[in-house]
């Protein structure tokens, strides 16, 4: 069986399941104990947010482990707003965020009278600056734009659209959540205030993840208790999980470079290869701008659904978009907002890559998907 869901989930290394261990059995300490056991974890517990903290270029302090892309997300969106403008806020953000940052939006319209406005994008996912600039106003509170798209791969220009929302006195924040591993995360590159990673894309376990937020923003908690993390997320710190996310990235930084031309090389193959085998196949994200690891397409005529099934029923395993909305019957509101039909988008199938992931894999993966979309198809047209 081949895997080809890496969006949604990767498989933990070995190296970051042999540096977790001792924290899962010997050194099993609070971090917040004042004891020799104690201290061992939060020595540990320390190292690990150091690391973190390296890979974006920030100071240690402003990084606080989550328990994953989705409340770091929360924390980000929900507690720079409050912070800043707890009642009126005006939000830009765009239709094509994952449902992380979409649902914290929608709370704070409801139970805090924020203001959200949607910035456009092009039919390749793509904000340009003058179209973020025209949905600015002077009381702008934050801007959210995911640095690339979990579904269908688009990296926008966040160095960019960033300048433009700190021209009003807006804080910028980006979901990088399927970026990490892949792309450069350097705070100082990006000119972002806050940024949301989740662990268990990169080979790390799920449960772990982190935010930034620059120092001079501020952040209201969205969890409230013992005043862990500096009081930014309370809770027990997840320290082998901490230990592990840790370690996923210095691996992941390590192979970045060289893993990520060898995969899009091994994906540009693989999407000429498609278009070339399938008739009638639609790429969906921008041609270049785009993760790697991704290559999603709709079929028109068929289900996206009823190909994912025939694939794996020939020993392939993707998926039609974010595992999150995995079982909805609605059309992919990414797919959507960039402007595809509903019906065409029910027809999605996305392809995720791994660093592992060679040419003959994808050329299998070709063939199997001609097959499949022509069974597919001629079951429909029965």
């Amino acid at each position: 069986m081949l895997y080809l869901d890496n969006a949604a989930t990767t498989p933990v290394r070995r190296d970051v399941l042999e540096a977790m261990w001792p924290y899962l059995t010997a050194e099993f300490g609070n971090p917040s104990s004042h004891h020799t056991v104690g201290e061992r974890a939060a020595s540990a517990l320390a190292d690990a947010r150091r690391t973190v903290a390296d890979w974006w270029g920030v100071r240690a302090s402003e990084v606080v482990f989550t328990s994953g892309g989705t409340e770091a997300d929360n924390l980000a969106v929900k507690g720079i707003v409050l912070a800043r403008q707890p009642r009126g806020a005006h939000i830009v953000s765009t239709r094509i965020e994952h449902e992380a940052v979409l649902e914290s939006l929608h709370y704070l319209e409801r139970f805090h009278d924020a203001h959200v406005t949607y910035v456009d994008t092009d039919e390749t996912g793509l904000v340009t600056p003058e179209a973020l600039a025209a949905m600015l106003r002077d009381d702008t509170t934050l801007v959210s734009i995911m640095l690339a798209n979990n579904e269908i791969g688009t990296v926008q220009d966040v160095a960019s659209l960033a300048q433009v929302a700190h021209g009003v006195g807006a804080a910028f924040h980006t979901d990088a959540v399927q970026a990490a591993g892949w792309l450069d995360l350097n705070v100082a590159s990006l000119g972002v205030d806050a940024l949301s990673v989740s662990g268990h894309k990169l080979g790390a376990p799920k449960g772990i993840g982190a935010a930034y937020v620059r120092a001079r923003v501020g952040v209201e908690p969205v969890l409230h208790g013992g005043g862990q993390e500096r009081s930014w997320r309370s809770g027990t710190e997840n320290v082998a999980g901490a230990v592990g996310m840790a370690a996923a990235v210095r691996a992941a930084e390590n192979e970045r470079v060289s893993a990520s031309a060898r995969v899009t090389a091994v994906r540009d193959r693989f999407i000429a290869e498609v278009l070339r085998q399938v008739p009638g196949a639609l790429l969906t994200g921008h041609p270049t701008r785009r993760l790697p690891t991704i290559a999603s397409f709709c079929f028109p005529g068929t289900s996206g659904e009823a190909v994912l099934l025939e694939l794996e029923q020939r020993g392939v395993v993707s998926s039609s978009g974010s595992a999150c909305a995995a079982g909805s019957d609605e059309p992919s509101h990414v797919l959507t907002a960039i402007g595809i039909d509903p019906a065409i988008a029910q027809t999605a199938v996305r392809f995720s890559l791994a660093s592992t992931t060679t040419d003959e894999n994808m050329a299998d993966v070709a063939t199997a998907l001609a097959a499949s979309v022509a069974t597919v198809s001629g079951l429909g047209s029965a």
